[in-house]
């Protein structure tokens, strides 16, 4: 699967956690999926036309473990654009689909340190690349994004911090067939995102040590 540094600039856009609203969809709001589990089946909208593929159900049980209680991260910002026909992309196939994945240490103060950010995603790409070298119908890219952590106390300076945006696509030459190219992305992120965190979790400082 390829795996490379995504640098559109409308997605390199500074964001905030937790945002407010999307841009593109006022009536898209933040949910705390740690917190409220249940409503990642339901208020993911981008999603809800195509749950009939396996791809979502794998999609779901991701962002599940992202915020479940054996997971260092959490995730509550995604999008997704459904299999359809696309020109000038890296594939000969002439259907595609696209989105992308936020993640975060859920401890918002690690977040904070560059050299903790790169290591979340230099052992991303490591482990995505490692993970299905044969697949050549998808693609993902990761990509450090500028945020600011309201959550944490000030002042602003000690609320900069950065994000892991995860982007994918899958092509094929169907819509089943596309989807199910997806199906297989998802499944290498969980398994690269599981790998990433038996790798990272001794480098993450506890309370006592910062």
């Amino acid at each position: 699967m390829r795996v490379y540094e995504h640098s559109d600039a409308d997605s390199l856009r500074p964001r905030s956690h937790p945002w407010i609203d999307a841009e593109s969809n006022p009536a898209f709001r933040y949910y705390d999926f740690k917190t409220q589990p249940d409503l990642i089946r339901s208020s993911l909208e981008d999603l809800q036309q195509w749950t009939a593929y396996p791809a979502i159900e794998t999609f779901y049980r991701l962002l599940e473990w992202l915020n479940g209680s054996a997971s260092i991260f959490e995730s509550n910002d995604s999008a997704f654009n459904g299999a359809a026909a696309t020109a000038g992309t890296p594939s000969s196939k002439p259907l595609q689909c696209s989105g992308r994945l936020m993640i975060l240490y859920r401890d918002l103060a690690v977040n904070t340190s560059r050299e903790q950010m790169h290591r979340l995603t230099n052992a991303t790409a490591q482990a995505l690349s490692e993970a299905d070298p044969l697949f050549e119908s998808g693609a993902v890219a990761a990509t450090i994004v500028t945020t600011q952590f309201t959550a944490l106390p000030g002042p602003l300076e000690r609320q900069h911090g950065q994000q892991l945006m995860l982007s994918f696509w899958a092509w094929g030459e169907t819509e089943a067939e596309t989807m199910c190219h997806l199906d297989r992305i998802f499944h290498n992120l969980t398994g690269a995102l599981q790998r990433v965190t038996e790798e990272i979790r001794g480098f993450i400082p506890t309370a006592s040590q910062e």
